[in-house]
């Protein structure tokens, strides 16, 4: 074998390993080397691990707890200082975390879900009465202005412990069953598909098995920015009294600081601001990050 061949074979050998590379692993090694993608998802994970302490009773449990002095300083004892009512800030900025992600996980989820179902039927079925009923549901829904809508169930669930939540997932599903329902026209024309419909594969299997996991980029995308969409949404109804009743979230933590603002004491108003400004910040690069890792057109 000439030299000129060897070359040509071991360059083919060197690429074949590369062409049997799935979008997923491709995603991942762009996602890895993009420096600030990588440092949202140390803050996201930062979070996450105060959540997880306070779901597990390892900090935050002192936020109820009024038995200090009235606006503290900061100090060993009071990291961030006190409220108006001797209520440790920093205690209730943790235990407030925990509020934050487990409003974001539950709406993104279940939204997501939704969407992606309602989605995949409407695109399926496009052009019939199921595509239209979809359809004509997500036009009523994205026609009624967004807070006011969440208000107006979480006010007429308000005995309802998870109104917000019921609120918050009617509202953001119809986003998520758009991109998917577009994708789904696209994917239902290709060979695969034909393919299976041939051999008589049944139209929900190909839908579930076949169209939709082939959307999961899409919904792991549109997951993200849900959930900081969601936390955003839960600290101004918690502001305007709609939201969280049985604990504490940033959004209280803000609506209890306009009179200490007043008075001059800022601490509680800056703490929970921060909190929230940082991770929405991060999720939203992280959210950037990844998608573009997963586009299939920059993915090479």
């Amino acid at each position: 074998m000439s030299q000129a061949n060897t070359g040509c074979a071991v360059e083919v050998a060197a690429e074949e390993p590369r062409a049997r590379e799935s979008l997923w692993s491709k995603a991942l090694y762009k996602f890895m080397h993009d420096r600030m993608g990588m440092w949202s998802l140390a803050v996201v994970a930062l979070y996450g691990i105060i959540a997880l302490g306070v779901w597990a009773g390892l900090w935050g449990q002192g936020w109820s707890a009024n038995d200090g002095p009235m606006w503290a300083p900061p100090s060993s004892e009071y990291w961030l200082g006190t409220n108006i009512i001797g209520q440790d800030i920093f205690q209730r900025a943790i235990f407030s975390t925990k509020t934050a992600f487990e409003v974001g996980l539950v709406v993104a989820v279940l939204s997501t879900i939704l969407g992606g179902l309602l989605g995949a039927l409407s695109g399926f079925f496009s052009n019939r009465w199921a595509d239209e009923l979809i359809l004509w549901l997500m036009g009523v829904l994205d026609s009624i202005p967004f807070y006011l809508f969440v208000a107006a169930i979480a006010f007429a669930l308000s005995g309802f412990p998870y109104a917000m939540h019921v609120a918050m997932v009617l509202t953001f599903w119809t986003a998520t069953a758009r991109l998917v329902r577009g994708e789904v026209i696209k994917l239902k024309n290709f060979e695969f598909v034909e393919a299976a419909r041939a051999i008589g594969v049944p139209q929900f299997t190909i839908i579930f098995r076949h169209i939709l996991p082939n959307t999961f980029h899409i919904l792991l995308v549109q997951a993200t920015i849900v959930f900081v969409g969601a936390i955003k949404s839960e600290v101004i109804l918690s502001f305007l009294g709609l939201g969280v009743k049985n604990g504490v979230s940033w959004g209280l933590m803000i609506a209890e600081s306009t009179q200490e603002v007043q008075a001059g004491h800022f601490s509680n108003f800056i703490t929970a601001s921060a909190f929230l400004f940082v991770l929405v910040m991060a999720f939203n690069m992280f959210s950037d990050a990844l998608q573009d890792a997963l586009d299939p057109k920059k993915v090479q």
